[in-house]
């Protein structure tokens, strides 16, 4: 617990990589609680998809974006955070059965997609698109990843460009009412080159 107190002491530490004009996105080493109040606001945007479960605490930023292993991105509009992304190793929710059942569950070579959200009068702007972009490849510059998964709400993967496969279906997904659907993102050249038909962005390597 100290170690923890300690740690959210700390101010946010992150890596700009990517931008266009007064937008940018930034890959994050350590979120401090100056960010918490923003963070915390972003994700009641979630609530009406995902639930009640989706709202952000202090100990899950602590253990989805400050985690080694993460690969969490925050997206910056005139300075202020206006939404996040965050990729998780599938192994990390070993608590999930939906999670071990999968067939590449040990291999380490899943992203799971455990939040992806832009406050809502920022949509529509292409900045969601933005973020997703940079977030898929940059995980795809990690060897070891070959794919990305996640939850969305039914049928919303088939607008999703590259190889996406359909792996179940659940009913009432964490309570929600809703059926939603796992799916599989394969991170082939071909997917990559896709993405970049979107908007132009600067991305620093």
């Amino acid at each position: 617990m100290k170690q923890l107190s300690l740690t959210t002491k700390l101010k946010t530490k992150s890596r700009v990589i990517a931008s266009s004009g007064v937008f940018q996105i930034e890959l994050l080493e350590h979120v401090g609680i100056d960010d918490y109040p923003s963070l915390f606001s972003i994700s009641e945007n979630l609530v009406k998809e995902y639930g009640g479960k989706a709202i952000l605490t202090k100990t899950t930023i602590q253990k989805y974006f400050n985690k080694s292993g993460s690969l969490p991105f925050i997206a910056r509009y005139r300075g202020e955070l206006i939404g996040y992304i965050i990729g998780i190793l599938l192994e990390e929710l070993n608590h999930e059965p939906w999670a071990i059942t999968d067939e590449n569950f040990g291999k380490k070579n899943t992203l799971y997609t455990y939040a992806f959200v832009v406050q809502s009068q920022y949509k529509g702007c292409g900045y969601a698109k933005m973020l997703k972009r940079v977030y898929i490849n940059w995980a795809k510059k990690r060897e070891s990843i070959q794919f990305i998964t996640g939850h969305v709400k039914t049928g919303v993967s088939s607008n999703f460009t590259g190889d996406i496969k359909i792996i179940n279906r659940t009913d009432n997904w964490q309570g929600t009412g809703k059926t939603f659907e796992y799916y599989r993102r394969n991170l082939d050249p071909d997917q990559i080159h896709a993405l970049k038909k979107d908007p132009p962005i600067t991305i620093r390597v």
